[in-house]
């Protein structure tokens, strides 16, 4: 199978989760386009809320929904002024008097692949019976979906559709999880963001192209490993968790995989390692945050066997990528032309990376990545909650 931006390794049970990671560079650009298009009626739906000083920003969805409000809240919380949360729709649901305590006017964001999850409808109601005053951004890929449908024409809610391509056929989410976290980048970050989406859709042409993904990630997963650490800072924190996710998901739950911040990882969590534990460690563009990064990637190449540990990096001119090496044993995997974005638009292109260790990891399996899962013990759209009613 040819994708659109090289010859990636298929065979029968992978070709959507292929094409779906292979999409995103187009897929960005047009969501670009959607929310230019869009950009009138999209202020006169925002300006008044975040002009307000008691503003509250709640980014929420489930799984991989939810790591998109992790990625995107430092981000927005500086660009906005003002408090930006990121809270799952499973902890909305199951705590809604904890998770919304401060009755004040909210914006809730939220985030829905296909909008028919049992959380995403639930939380944007609990919500409305919570909270005296809240309003409704609404992303979603599915036009169809319940969440989109149920606040579609209500003069508190926007919603915002992805194009229809980025509703993946996959089990894992990969291009809806990008599309709908540069979105909201784009949506709430305005003329900060411009030109960002080319800007991360070249770096990704660069990653996927096919003698790139196998001089990098085919490489890493022909160590076999029995474990894999995923680490960042910040935003590249909640890179970290979906990058862990996506392995353990397209590998059937066969992959151990840990995520955590690059100075929380040493509290424990460290125990994971073995001599078959590979890290990769995501490297911030913020001069003062990188250094605790280089920190453990340093400390964790004299834990473990050479070229296990790999670090992910813009070049931002201070020499620890201009080689492709930093250190004895480690690797450096390189996001080209991106030393200048933040790290929540830095994520969305980093992230192909994890994408594609989850990918080869499941094929090197015997797995079918578009469903690691054939008797249905996880399923793509989650089945099987019992919504509880909340007394006033």
């Amino acid at each position: 199978m040819t994708t659109p931006t090289g010859t990636l390794p298929v065979d029968d049970g992978a070709a959507h989760t292929v094409r779906e990671i292979t999409q995103q560079p187009a897929l960005w650009r047009e969501v670009d386009r959607t929310v230019a298009a869009c950009r009138e009626s999209l202020d006169a739906f925002l300006r008044p809320l975040t002009a307000r000083g008691d503003l509250r920003v709640v980014l929420t969805g489930a799984g991989t929904s939810a790591f998109a409000g992790q990625v995107l809240q430092p981000a927005l919380a500086r660009r906005l002024g003002r408090r930006v949360d990121a809270v799952a729709t499973t902890d909305l649901v199951s705590d809604p008097r904890g998770c919304l305590a401060e009755d004040v006017p909210t914006l809730l964001v939220s985030f829905a692949r296909s909008g028919d999850s049992p959380e995403s409808a639930a939380a944007t109601a609990l919500a409305d019976q919570v909270l005296s005053e809240v309003h409704h951004l609404v992303i979603t890929c599915n036009e169809q979906g319940r969440l989109a449908r149920d606040h579609a024409g209500r003069s508190s809610s926007y919603v915002l559709l992805m194009p229809p391509a980025s509703n993946d056929r996959g089990f894992a989410m990969t291009s809806s999880f990008t599309c709908m976290t540069l979105a909201a980048l784009l949506a709430l970050g305005g003329e900060a963001y411009a030109g960002v989406a080319d800007c991360l859709a070249a770096a990704v042409e660069s990653i996927t192209a096919k003698d790139a993904a196998d001089r990098t990630v085919g490489s890493l997963v022909a160590r076999d490993p029995e474990r894999i650490v995923f680490l960042g800072s910040g935003p590249l924190k909640g890179l970290a968790e979906e990058s862990a996710l996506k392995a353990v998901e397209l590998t059937g739950g066969t992959l151990v995989t840990v995520a955590d911040s690059s100075m929380g990882f040493r509290h424990g969590p460290k125990a994971v390692l073995n001599d078959r534990t590979v890290a990769v460690v995501y490297l911030s563009n913020d001069p003062y945050t990188r250094r605790y990064d280089l920190d453990i990637a340093a400390e964790l190449r004299g834990n473990l066997p050479p070229h296990s540990v790999v670090t992910v990096s813009a070049d931002l001119g201070d020499g620890t990528e201009s080689d492709g090496t930093q250190g004895s044993g480690g690797d450096t995997w390189p996001l080209p032309g991106l030393g200048g974005v933040e790290d929540a638009a830095l994520a969305l292109s980093a992230v192909v990376y994890a994408q594609l260790i989850a990918l080869r990891a499941s094929q090197a399996r015997g797995l079918r990545p578009d469903n690691p899962f054939p008797a249905g013990e996880v399923n793509r759209v989650v089945e099987g909650v019992v919504l509880h009613s909340l007394q006033d």
